[in-house]
């Protein structure tokens, strides 16, 4: 698994000079178009659509139903600018919701609350995670929902929950879609988790039995997600708890206790990415380690050869001098004499070296 960057990205500094609550989409570029779907219900009816122009969300605002109105694909300003003017959102709410470099918060503005996440997605056979920023907006009994792109989403659940009317989604109010919605999306980081963790594991059986220049590049790849993971799950936490304990009137008692169980999980899925941390902050001190063991593993076995043949060179030099008058030149059993001397002092040395188990 491995983290996608974003490719083609408009920078911040676009937005130099201009005013306050100006739309000037800032992530990756996209060439696709915005789609635009409603799900509209209550406890006796149900009504899904996939509408092609904005206008189409305009009479629902009013509606006594509660409404889910879903944007996928954020660069077209024009269509969020109107579909924003008619709901009443403050021009900074719709400056978030086209800047995809939010960080995750919540924001009250008495008619509604303002929420932005970040969803994580791992596809294709490299299990490449995809991040995407959502942008809520709950009102009175409506649900605004803004994704980055068009790929795809985690809420199928969601959608199918209410078409099935299974459970009590249809008979509580637009605060449980919100709810549903922050749901998935924590429930899919254990999805993304239990990927990385076999990743880890993988990762560090190969640390243990055969560590190579790859293991070490595969290790600063994998702090790199963790970190990413972090940062994007850790501000979460305190957006549910800020939501559970918010003294707004758009949510009820009763889905508050929902939202402490989905920030239970959030606290789960913060322990884990912590644990995963300190797994590979550990492996790559293991590696550093064994590489070192390697290398005075190596370093004393070329030790121990040249301390052994440092006599025998010494001897092999004397006899390698040619003075004429060298008295154990004419000996007779000089020659095998000298070897068997070599011979004796390595085998000696050696005897002395695993005595002191050196060797």
């Amino acid at each position: 698994m491995q983290y996608r960057p974003k490719k083609n990205v408009r920078k911040r500094s676009l937005k130099t000079g201009l005013p306050p609550g100006s739309l000037v989409h800032i992530g990756r570029q996209r060439t696709e178009g915005t789609k635009i779907s409603i799900i509209d219900y209550d406890e006796t009816q149900f009504r899904e659509q996939t509408v092609d122009a904005v206008d189409a969300c305009f009479p629902f605002k009013d509606s006594p139903t509660v409404t889910w109105i879903n944007i996928e694909g954020v660069q077209q300003t024009d269509i969020l600018e109107k579909l924003g003017a008619c709901y009443q959102l403050h021009p900074l709410v719709m400056e978030d919701v086209v800047n995809t470099e939010q960080r995750p918060k919540i924001e009250n503005y008495d008619n509604y609350l303002y929420i932005v996440m970040k969803m994580l997605y791992a596809g294709g056979a490299a299990q490449v995670i995809s991040t995407e920023q959502i942008s809520l907006v709950l009102g009175r009994h409506y649900v605004i929902s803004f994704q980055e792109g068009i790929e795809g989403d985690v809420f199928n659940h969601v959608r199918e929950r209410l078409r099935s009317d299974k459970g009590t989604a249809r008979r509580r109010g637009a605060d449980y879609v919100v709810y549903s919605l922050i749901d998935a999306v924590v429930d899919n980081y254990f999805s993304i988790l239990e990927t990385l963790g076999e990743q880890v594991e993988v990762l560090e059986e190969k640390l243990v039995t055969h560590p190579t220049s790859d293991t070490l590049r595969d290790i600063h790849v994998m702090k790199r997600e963790i970190i990413f993971l972090r940062k994007t799950v850790w501000p979460l936490r305190e957006v549910i708890s800020t939501l559970q304990r918010e003294d707004s009137s758009l949510v009820q008692d009763s889905t508050r206790l929902y939202l402490r169980d989905v920030y239970d999980h959030t606290i789960q899925v913060i322990d884990t990415i912590e644990t995963y941390r300190d797994m590979v902050t550990g492996m790559l001190d293991i590696y550093l380690s064994s590489i070192s063991y390697r290398l005075n593993a190596v370093m004393k076995v070329l030790t121990i050869i040249a301390t052994i043949f440092m006599p025998l060179t010494f001897l092999a030099g004397v006899y390698g001098m040619n003075f004429r008058h060298m008295p154990e030149l004419e000996w007779r059993y000089g020659y095998a004499m000298i070897w068997a001397l070599m011979i004796g002092i390595g085998l000696s040395m050696i005897f002395f070296f695993r005595k002191k188990k050196w060797l």
